[in-house]
């Protein structure tokens, strides 16, 4: 195993940063760090108590739909305001994927997979970003599937064969029965009704390669040496969990997908997202989420929001704001 870095990037990816200022974006590693560096750093370092814990980005995109995703379709001038107040861009929503790492001695899980091989100069960074912090998918002891969308699973799945052959795969009953129905219901969502069907099938061909390692695990179950409880975020999809993380007096909140934008979806919990199953129940489980996280000052992880994905919730009228945390290297 590789000595773990201290918190914060790397002195490597610290250099990377002046590629930045010169105008670069989100270029991602092809191969390891010693044959091609990435433009942006990628691999972030921190502690949730005793627990080394690492975020490492899996890519970046730009959706060109922009508020065309968002819901109530007459508020979106009132988005758009919004945005521009705060120097937001207005032909795109960024999407950013931040995927979990925590070691516990010789345990470590990862909590959602991204979107797996083959990496691309967008996306599928992940596996270059374990191998970099010394970590082979062998040693991977315990994986948590927050929900079954292409970001989320198809790391898992690596050439027919689930990628961490020796973990668990934890997912709650609600979750993995839906996408395993032979109707699924998405008469609640906004997505395009011509993408669904693909959509299915492929979170169907995934689940069925990885049922033998599957565990389902419901709201409340506590895993990982009683480090992780498994919580209610549902509504994105029909079992979408959310992870509460605590190592003595240390606690994260990894919000995942309840929320895809770092503005909007704060500053007025019901503006919804197409991508949700269930728009209505996405709307007042954040609402609900983010009053708790919000009153608590609790430290939250978000797989959605701007890489390293750190920070609080803070109240801020009759909604909230992200405020992203000081990152220490």
């Amino acid at each position: 195993m590789m000595r773990a870095p201290s918190p914060g990037f790397s002195r490597r990816h610290f250099l990377s940063l002046s590629a930045m200022a010169a105008g670069a974006c989100c270029a991602a590693p092809a191969q390891s760090l010693a044959a091609t560096s990435p433009k942006n750093p990628w691999i972030y370092h921190f502690k949730i108590g005793e627990l080394e814990a690492w975020s490492i980005s899996d890519g970046f995109m730009k959706i060109g739909q922009g508020l065309k995703l968002m819901y109530p379709e007459d508020e979106r001038d009132a988005m758009a305001t919004a945005l521009k107040q705060h120097s937001e861009p207005l032909d795109h929503l960024p999407l950013y994927v931040n995927v979990l790492v925590i070691r516990k001695g010789k345990e470590i899980a990862l909590f959602d997979a991204g979107f797996g091989a083959p990496a691309s100069e967008r996306r599928g960074w992940l596996a270059a970003g374990l191998k970099e912090i010394g970590i082979h998918p062998d040693q991977v002891t315990a994986t948590f599937l927050s929900h079954a969308h292409s970001d989320h699973i198809a790391g898992f799945v690596t050439d027919g064969k689930p990628t961490f052959k020796n973990a668990a795969l934890n997912v709650t009953p609600e979750e993995y029965h839906f996408w395993r129905s032979k109707n699924p219901d998405f008469s609640k969502t906004k997505r395009n009704p011509k993408a669904i069907p693909g959509m299915v099938r492929q979170a169907q061909k995934r689940l069925e390669i990885l049922t033998p390692i599957k565990q389902l695990t419901p709201v409340g179950a506590s895993l990982f040496d009683g480090a992780v409880t498994v919580e209610n975020g549902f509504g994105h999809t029909a079992g979408h969990a959310i992870y509460r993380i605590r190592s003595g007096d240390d606690e994260l909140l990894h919000m995942v997908d309840l929320a895809h934008h770092h503005l909007l979806m704060f500053q007025k919990p019901t503006w919804k997202i197409g991508w949700d199953n269930n728009l209505e129940l996405a709307a007042q489980t954040r609402k609900r989420v983010f009053t708790q996280a919000a009153a608590a000052k609790t430290r939250v992880f978000g797989f959605h929001v701007p890489f390293p994905g750190l920070g609080r919730i803070n109240p801020l009228g009759d909604g909230f704001r992200w405020v992203p945390e000081r990152l220490v290297w």
